[in-house]
């Protein structure tokens, strides 16, 4: 996809292109022509979370991943991680099954049909009856497994489809570095999750890039720490939530900063760990300033520091969390383009993974990750604990979400309801990345689109920007 492509942007405008960036047409989100142009023009292109790294820690250790038509199996080789195109080389039968894994370093990759067979390196090992084959449809290269490009970061293995689309760093852009900064590498799953959602993924998705929605949806949040979300979306709160009162002593701020971080960590988990939530809880007696506003970052301070000192301590790698708050600043919700997000704050994460399953349904998998003492990690979850999406074994945050995200995907069908209306200011992101999209479907030049997909980085409750494309 180095240029743009004659034959897509011979064809004109797409259905439903975002005109107006504050107003994204509804049809994008259930119409079916669309949806068939998102499967055609825009999955084969990106760059797609494949596995967490720690799924194959072992040389031959493999994981299946799939995404609407296409497979692709991820496997550490005594040469790094490589990826494949999950067919036979013989009739296409798939190697392995969707959510497969396993370990091919004695055995190899075998086809079920025929019982051909592969190493992982991805060279043809053996060939049933041979002899009755013609020479040139054995030939060495040409039977060799069909490498699929794939790239780490983040503990986590990308794939891409697409040969010549930018490389992931290109397309990700400065957010990489700061994200690395905050030790992401390092961290390891402890718990995952997934649901089925009866909406299209991008409302799916759009339902985290901005903060706005916290006030009425997650009221507990709102309530526990108004001066933070009054301070950022209005003072105007309806009802909901009054502001903090300045006057109050610097005892009771705290308080409430502490009730917020445990409403955070049993709503979120990996967003505020329980083990950061306690050391949270040892910092109600510090002295402080009189003036509130420089007291809580005071605290905050202090309790970076406390959280890396004590969990190195105990053995977990964790940075100078001060520190990389001033040298590489994140947002509490990063976007990876177009189907991932980070949730960091200390030194834990959350993060989600969506992918489509239709025009008006979508895969959701959550994941909590944290850091471990080398050597006492537990054994990675290889496949994720389904659930109905209105399980109450998921977090009370998510939970929240799910609880809006089916609902708005009937809201779209609505009579006269032709468009979403954005806030300019901080529901930017919605906007930008739907244009992002729109980029992809027509056509756009590889470098554009690398360049404007950078811009979502950092973009969580931002402005409209102009992209470029």
């Amino acid at each position: 996809m180095a240029d743009a492509d004659p034959a897509i942007a011979s064809r004109g405008q797409i259905p439903f292109e975002v005109t107006n960036p504050e107003r994204i047409p509804t049809k994008r989100y259930y119409d079916e022509e669309f949806y068939r142009l998102e499967t055609e023009r825009l999955w084969p292109h990106v760059w797609q979370m494949a596995c967490r790294l720690e799924q194959i820690p072992n040389v031959g250790d493999w994981v299946e991943y799939s995404n609407l038509d296409r497979s692709v199996i991820v496997v550490r080789t005594r040469n790094g991680v490589k990826a494949y195109h999950n067919a036979c080389r013989h009739r296409g039968v798939p190697f392995a099954d969707e959510g497969g894994h396993g370990n091919c370093k004695t055995t190899g990759f075998i086809c079920p049909f025929h019982g051909w067979r592969w190493n992982m390196d991805g060279e043809n090992t053996f060939v049933y009856g041979r002899h009755m084959f013609s020479e040139d449809q054995l030939d060495k290269a040409d039977l060799a497994l069909k490498s699929c490009r794939v790239d780490l970061w983040g503990g986590c293995a990308f794939i891409n489809f697409d040969n010549d689309a930018p490389s992931f760093r290109e397309c990700i852009g400065p957010v990489a570095d700061r994200i690395e900064a905050h030790g992401m590498s390092d961290l390891r799953a402890e718990w995952w999750y997934a649901t089925v959602l009866p909406a299209n993924w991008k409302i799916a998705m759009e339902a985290f890039m901005e903060g706005y929605h916290v006030m009425r949806t997650h009221p507990q949040l709102q309530q526990a720490a108004p001066m933070l979300y009054n301070s950022m979306y209005g003072m105007d709160t309806g009802g909901i939530g009054v502001p903090i009162n300045p006057n109050l002593d610097i005892p009771g701020n705290i308080k409430a900063q502490i009730k917020h971080l445990g409403l955070l960590s049993e709503g979120m988990s990996g967003m505020v760990h329980a083990k950061e939530f306690e050391i949270a809880q040892q910092l109600t007696d510090c002295e402080l300033p009189d003036d509130p506003q420089q007291a809580i970052m005071m605290w905050f301070g202090i309790l970076n520091h406390q959280i890396g000192e004590q969990l190195r301590a105990r053995g977990e790698n964790v940075p100078d969390l001060n520190a990389v708050a001033v040298s590489d600043p994140i947002n509490a919700v990063e976007f990876i383009f177009p189907h991932y997000f980070l949730l960091p704050m200390f030194s834990s994460m959350s993060s989600y993974r969506i992918r489509p399953l239709g025009p008006e349904s979508c895969l959701f998998e959550l994941w909590s990750l944290t850091h471990y003492p080398k050597g006492e990690e537990p054994e990675p979850p290889m496949e994720p604990t389904m659930l109905p999406y209105n399980s109450d074994q998921f977090p009370a945050i998510p939970r929240q979400d799910y609880a809006n995200i089916p609902i708005q995907q009937k809201g779209v069908h609505a009579e006269g309801f032709d468009f979403m209306r954005l806030s300019k200011d901080i529901e930017g992101l919605i906007s930008n990345y739907n244009r992002v999209i729109d980029g992809y479907l027509k056509g756009a030049p590889a470098e554009k689109l690398a360049a404007a997909t950078q811009k979502l980085g950092g973009n969580f409750d931002g402005k409209i920007l102009d992209l470029g494309l």
